[in-house]
């Protein structure tokens, strides 16, 4: 199959509805019919306001989090209309991929 591979880019301290913003999207695309997603704590990075964000012990509530999932251009397109819907702000990368199984099974 040809799609997209999307990450989301966000911190744990980011919410949408008293939600966690990564645990957000991961509940709408499951909603979406979307097969699978990927949920990833990063150690530490900064984002483009320049501000520091690590889970050491100082600044434990704020560690970076990405997003994952492997989608065909209209799940991807769906997903995306969802969080415009919402007027959520999200950065996120959206390469061009070719996706599937090495075997029936």
């Amino acid at each position: 199959m040809d799609g997209y591979f999307v990450t989301f880019f966000t911190q744990q301290n980011r919410t949408y509805r008293d939600m966690p913003i990564a645990k957000w999207i991961i509940e709408e695309a499951t909603q979406l019919g979307v097969r699978g997603a990927t949920l990833m704590s990063g150690r530490e990075g900064f984002g483009h306001d320049g501000r520091f964000h690590s889970e050491n012990y100082f600044d434990q509530e704020d560690p970076p989090l990405q997003v994952s999932m492997a989608l065909t251009c209209d799940e991807c397109d769906r997903l995306m209309d969802r969080l415009k819907e919402n007027q959520l702000r999200v950065f996120y990368t959206k390469p061009k991929i070719e996706f599937g199984f090495t075997s029936e099974g």
